[in-house]
């Protein structure tokens, strides 16, 4: 199995909170450029939660129609709304994406059981594949190895899971669980400096935000572990570490993130989404700092 990295991406917004495809275009070129292997728009990294029903099947579709089949795109489609879920997901597959990454409603902390319920009746109304999208930080639940596992058996088109955690164990956890009786099952780590013991443990890799600002260090460590070259493994380990501070730098990285990309010469606009629309300098200043540390980009 090949490894791979996914990256959640960014969305550009004008000054005035539109969506700026001309500098959408410059991130997609970018990221492929550098060899990243897909890309998943609206995640977290991308503000899905402020955007319309019509303002996301817009973007899909733009970013279809960009990629044009040169990766794979795996848009994010979970909603509070049920019905808005299920209509972006068969819309989206209706274009030709590798499938769809959904995250359970995200107010209500639900229990193994809800849990279950969603995705079972998704699944079944999702004419393509459908990737879990877990998320305790966000959703205020954790979604067990056995959840997955039932879901697995009621449903073949449920094909993976983004594990967005701080516990590494429970991705290990996941893979011990589902990979001997659903071997085609996708485990992606949510968190960067998860990759080596996702894909120690059977998984396939990550869909990772720094991979927005250092998409080609992302590119040479996937190579290196598809090559078995461990040295190489290590060494990159060594410099996405520290970089895992930049998520907590802010209360929100997806500004922070677009300014760093922006000073690596990217041309786009770094506006955010209200409130998360401004950022102290001296924040920035010390991300910049940080990177530079480790990986002399700037």
């Amino acid at each position: 199995m090949a490894y791979e990295i996914l990256t959640p991406v960014v969305t550009i917004f004008d000054k005035n909170s539109n969506i700026d495809y001309n500098s959408n275009k410059n991130v997609i070129e970018y990221l492929i450029e550098n060899g990243i292997d897909g890309i998943v728009p609206l995640g977290s990294t991308g503000e899905f939660a402020s955007m319309s029903l019509e303002k996301k099947k817009e973007f899909v579709s733009f970013y279809v129609t960009e990629v044009d089949n040169r990766v794979s795109i795996m848009p994010g489609t979970g909603s509070m709304n049920f019905e808005e879920t299920i209509e972006l997901s068969n819309f989206s597959i209706s274009l030709g994406v590798k499938g769809v990454l959904v995250i359970a409603p995200y107010y209500y902390a639900l229990c193994q059981n809800k849990i279950f319920e969603y995705y079972d009746a998704l699944a079944k109304k999702v004419k393509g594949d459908v990737y879990i999208y877990n998320f305790e930080a966000r959703t205020g639940h954790n979604i067990s190895a056995d959840t997955v596992y039932n879901l697995c058996k009621q449903n073949k088109n449920i094909k993976g899971i983004k594990d967005s955690t701080g516990v590494v164990s429970h991705t290990l956890e996941i893979s011990s669980r589902i990979l001997n009786d659903f071997p085609y099952f996708e485990i992606y780590s949510g968190f960067d400096d998860h990759f080596i013991s996702n894909i120690m443990s059977g998984g396939k890799g990550c869909i990772a935000a720094l991979s927005n600002i250092v998409p080609e260090l992302w590119t040479k460590w996937v190579k290196a572990a598809n090559d078995k070259d461990f040295d190489m493994v290590a060494d990159i380990y060594k410099i996405i570490n520290p970089l895992m501070k930049l998520y907590s730098m802010d209360s929100n990285f997806s500004l922070l993130f677009k300014k760093l990309m922006d000073a690596r010469g990217l041309e786009i606009y770094t506006e955010t989404l209200f409130p998360f629309d401004k950022i102290d300098e001296t924040i920035f200043n010390k991300s910049l700092e940080l990177v530079q540390n480790v990986y002399k980009i700037f």
